[in-house]
């Protein structure tokens, strides 16, 4: 029999056992473990309220041994009573047991209890999480008792709306099973830590599928494109098949596993659900109208952040917001088809990239507020000259063999949901261009029928609707980038014990750097591409592609031109504009000389005058006009590869393998002195430096930091157990990260003569920490394991 079939303890809800939860019988015939019956408060001498039914009953004086056990139950457990299962932990303490008298039927327990989680189950970085709901820290007022994991999440559930409930029990009960294409839904699980109770689903683990490269479709890659296509279509088959329609997708939507077959995540369905309702949100007010700028807007931002949705569920929430659209009286039905729309311009959009992205938006004002203006002719011209440059495109990627597929892709655009082709025509469709119909013998999605008329939208449901009501719940859900109240401080945070963060996933390789700059957050990585990341919600906006070798550091020029730098080991320099809309291609770039003994581009700093410093694995820095690519000029000295540079107060700082730091005038690129050379016997190799006004941090591959001011050494600390591999310096915190596996923050106080450093917390990480930049109240990390997250205050 398995635990979760056990009787239990009405009150603390642990299986009967015998050792550490004895089933005692109440006068009334319940039965209450031992140890919650000497918790249970005792408002009249001599008699408790029995916590099953209510009922006063007589209460021994002598306590709850005296009471009988039920023997009926404890010849349930496996091995008899007469040999109970030995207790994993000490006994219970009474004054910290977990108590709360439960608010729910045994049904309503029934029903949902085979779906929770323990509270010990979860690792945060290999499942997938949504926020469904809340609970308190456990703590009742007036009362000595807290409610346990299991009391709280039955609370939470029980205070939801009934709509919500529906929903969540609707997909629990489809995805629990292993479901074609479908990420498997682990069930429900509440974090004691931050009160939220997550929806838990699987992770894939090489994440979305749009960081893959897949952009480049010559002739010979349609059968890339078709089986990519045939597993997209499954998935949206399979969510069709148990009654549920996504109404909106995203790129982050889709998942890859370790063979490379693309999986659904329902949760990222419902998170983008969730940010296109706050979009949708922020457009208007209720009872307000809005007009074709409006409208144009709305499509961009959405295409901008890769987020499809057809018109009909646009108007939908729309009209669930109480914003109307002028000259626009539209009532389609939510149908399947309308997550045919959505494949379509999924596949379209990963075929042609950016090229059709204003026709795009273009013909949607259209349809939407001019079709209801009998303006067919002119919808009719814009539909059109858009479906000749899909099949146009569609024809140079793939040839004429694709004419059904964009025949059926265009169809799937209609206005009216009606006259579409639904998921499973297309399936059939793009298998027609793997394995032509008169070879093909096998069973076509013949027990894929469902009530085309039926169907629960996810995005227009309660999961996708975060109630406005809940504002503590909301700020809990809102992304570290929309504080409610304000900036918060990361530092702060790890003062108070509330760290929270959001992952950045995408990146195929080690991150090997980041920077902060135009509004944006970009990360390089050994996968040869830079990554564009929107500080506003932290979705992924760009990728910046052209490296051939490893990209091993970043920068960003933050000024009337933003750019954003980048260095290969191949000795690459790459210079990119980061003005919407992105382009593909840099604004410039150079080699420097190559030579097959040393290992390219190691380091990169800007000064406020327009030129690029690197320091490189020929031992040498040189310095690169970024108006013309020019070299400027090449400082000497150090003994091994240059592995850090940093640019502060007119001063160029240089740090090698060889364990020394180097100063340089920026103006005439003389030595201004040497660092660290009368210790290199006990000094090992410099890997990152931070430069803040007369303040000059270096870390090392041995685990130690050393602080100078004003160029002389002030303090030396050993704080990681192994290499330091980067450094980030804001006016008097400190962060550090390391091959330990931990992040550290520090405080630097003390004058110029002496330097006083506190330690503030530390974050203990999955991965070796390979990049960091704080900036605004909010750590960047870049880790090992390709991995970006955003650290910030959770209050």
């Amino acid at each position: 029999m398995e635990s979760q079939d056990l009787p239990e303890c009405p009150v603390c809800l642990q299986p009967y056992d015998g050792a550490c939860t004895i089933p005692r019988v109440l006068a009334c015939g319940h039965t209450v473990c031992e140890s919650c019956l000497l918790n249970l408060p005792k408002k009249l001498p001599g008699a408790i309220r029995c916590p099953a039914c209510t009922v006063l009953v007589k209460y021994p004086p002598e306590g709850p041994t005296t009471l009988p056990k039920n023997i009926d139950l404890l010849r349930l457990i496996p091995g008899g009573s007469e040999n109970p299962r030995k207790p994993v932990n000490k006994s219970k303490n009474v004054s910290n047991l977990p108590f709360l008298p439960r608010s729910w039927s045994d049904e309503f327990y029934s029903n949902w209890k085979s779906y929770l989680l323990r509270d010990d189950t979860i690792e945060r970085d290999q499942v997938s999480l949504l926020p469904v709901g809340s609970f308190s820290s456990g703590e009742e007022d007036g009362s000595l008792f807290k409610a346990g994991y299991l009391v709280r999440v039955m609370d939470c559930l029980r205070e939801m709306k009934e709509e919500e409930r529906e929903d969540l029990g609707l997909v629990l009960r489809a995805f629990a099973k292993q479901n074609c294409r479908i990420c498997r839904v682990l069930g429900l699980w509440g974090d004691l830590g931050d009160g939220v109770l997550y929806l838990v689903s699987e992770k894939q683990k090489w994440g979305n599928f749009l960081d893959k490269d897949l952009g480049c479709f010559e002739k010979e890659g349609v059968f890339n494109f078709a089986l990519m296509g045939m597993e997209m279509c499954e998935a949206v088959i399979s969510l069709h098949k148990e009654g549920l329609i996504a109404g909106c997708l995203s790129f982050s939507c889709f998942q890859l596993d370790d063979f490379g077959h693309i999986y659904l995540d329902l949760n990222e369905v419902l998170l983008t659900g969730r940010g296109i309702q706050d979009i949708v949100a922020n457009v208007g007010f209720s009872g307000n109208k809005i007009g074709d700028g409006e409208i144009g807007m709305l499509f961009k931002d959405l295409l901008k952040r890769d987020v499809f949705i057809s018109p009909e569920v646009l108007l939908k929430l729309l009209e669930k917001e109480g914003i109307g659209v002028e000259c626009c009286s539209l009532k389609y039905p939510i149908r399947y088809s309308s997550d045919a729309w959505l494949l379509s311009c999924i596949l379209l959009r990963i075929v042609n990239e950016d090229v059709f992205s204003d026709e795009w938006v273009e013909y949607m004002c259209h349809i939407i507020v001019k079709g209801s203006e009998n303006s067919e002719i002119d919808c009719s011209s814009v539909y059109t000259s858009l479906m000749e440059k899909v099949s146009s495109l569609l024809g140079t990627k793939f040839g004429a063999e694709c004419a059904s597929l964009q025949q059926i892709l265009c169809k799937c655009l209609d206005l009216d949901p009606e006259n579409r082709s639904l998921a499973g025509d297309v399936w059939k469709c793009i298998r027609e261009l793997v394995i032509k119909p008169q070879f093909d013998k096998m069973v076509k999605l013949d027990g894929a029928s469902y009530d085309e008329n039926g169907g629960r939208c996810m995005v227009v449901g309660k999961l996708c609707l975060l109630s406005r009501e809940r504002t503590e719940t909301q700020e809990k859900y809102e992304l570290p980038g929309k504080e409610a109240n304000g900036a918060t401080d990361m530092v702060n945070g790890l003062t108070e014990g509330r760290i929270k963060w959001k992952d950045l996933q995408g990146h195929l390789d080690c991150v090997t750097g980041l920077a902060v700059g135009g509004g944006y957050l970009f990360s390089s990585s050994f996968d040869k591409s830079v990554k564009v990341w929107s500080l506003q919600d932290y979705s992924h906006v760009h990728t910046f592609r052209g490296h051939e070798h490893k990209v091993m550091a970043v920068v960003c020029v933050d000024e009337e031109q933003p750019l954003c730098i980048s260095g290969d080991s191949g000795g690459g320099i790459f210079l990119w504009s980061i003005n919407i809309p992105f382009g593909q291609d840099p604004l410039k770039k150079w080699y420097e000389e190559k030579d097959w003994r040393y290992s390219g581009i190691h380091a990169l700093a800007v000064s406020e005058n327009g030129y690029l410093y690197t320091g490189s694995g020929d031992k040498l820095i040189k310095e690169w006009s970024l108006r013309d690519g020019t070299l400027s000029g090449t400082m000497t000295g150090h003994k091994s590869v240059v592995s850090a540079v940093a640019v502060n107060n007119g001063v160029l700082y240089s740090g090698s393998w060889d364990g020394t730091v180097r100063l340089w005038s920026l103006s005439d690129h003389s030595l201004l002195t040497v660092l660290g050379e009368g210790m290199l016997r006990s000094v090992s190799t410099v890997l990152s430096l931070a430069a803040d006004q007369h303040t000059l941090i270096a870390t090392y591959e041995n685990g130690s930091v050393k602080i100078w001011r004003h160029d002389v050494l002030r303090k030396s600390m050993q704080i990681h157990n192994g290499a330091i591999f980067t450094v980030s310096l804001d006016g008097k915190w400190l962060f550090t990260g390391s091959w330990d596996r931990t992040i550290k923050a520090q405080e630097l106080a003390g004058d110029d003569v002496e330097v006083d450093v506190r330690h503030i917390g530390s974050i203990p990480c999955d991965s070796v920490i390979t990049a960091l930049s704080y900036s605004e109240g909010k750590l960047f990390v870049g880790f090992g394991d390709r991995t970006v997250k955003v650290y910030y205050h959770g209050k």
